[in-house]
């Protein structure tokens, strides 16, 4: 683990405490116009996700709809609430071939695309020192009057995320301020900067609540607000 990695793990509550957590579930509104953009605009105002720490696993519960959806990299299954599959798609990231950015996504586009990116959010920066990462400190930057250090970070194979490689900034504290990226599903070729605030002690662990990324004329692309956190 090197020092920068060390510093932010350290920071959001280290690894001993992370060691003895399983699952962390959260209920959240996430909006924005990209949602709108897939025809997906009201479809995660009002979610509950559990995320799995030791293993690449989430479901997420869309409430009104008495639908859940259930994300592992090789497969994603929406079925009612007492269990009832409604329909399931094996090696759901070829449904993604030939994807533009303004292309309209089907729920089960949704729950593979929330899956993989909520299950990385929240494993940020623990899931990190685990065997296949790869993460190397960059040069720092300066921001609203702070020196963030980078993080680079190369994900292994097996697990399912936004891009290969991915940066993110921490702060004179350690903690997440912003997450660099680019989406191969979505456009390979735009970058994204998903900023994180609102950090809280959830048990010993610190987790940035509030996720923001913006458009160029900075209106708000996404939005994540997570209302309640705990961890088990």
């Amino acid at each position: 683990m090197n020092d920068l990695l060390a510093t932010a793990v350290a920071a959001h509550g280290g690894m001993d405490r992370w060691n003895r957590i399983r699952t962390i579930r959260v209920d959240a509104n996430i909006t924005g116009a990209f949602w709108q953009l897939k025809g997906k605009s009201d479809a995660m105002k009002d979610v509950h996700f559990e995320v799995d720490t030791t293993q690449e696993r989430l479901t997420m519960d869309f409430a009104g709809r008495n639908l859940r959806s259930l994300f592992r990299p090789d497969r994603v299954v929406l079925q009612q609430l007492d269990g009832t599959v409604v329909e399931a798609r094996d090696d759901p990231e070829r449904s993604f071939d030939g994807h533009r950015f303004e292309t309209p996504w089907d729920d089960l586009h949704l729950a593979y695309f929330t899956g993989e990116a909520l299950w990385t959010y929240l494993n940020t920066p623990f899931v990190f020192t685990s065997a296949g990462f790869v993460c190397t400190e960059l040069a720092p930057v300066d921001v609203d009057g702070e020196t963030w250090r980078r993080l680079r970070v190369r994900f292994p194979d097996h697990i399912r995320t936004h891009t290969h490689e991915q940066v993110f900034c921490f702060g004179p504290d350690g903690l997440l301020r912003r997450h660099d990226f680019t989406i191969d599903i979505v456009d390979p070729d735009t970058e994204s900067q998903l900023y994180a605030a609102d950090y809280r002690s959830v048990d010993g662990i610190i987790i940035p609540a509030t996720r923001r990324a913006y458009t160029d004329d900075h209106s708000v692309l996404v939005a994540i607000d997570m209302t309640d956190i705990k961890v088990s």
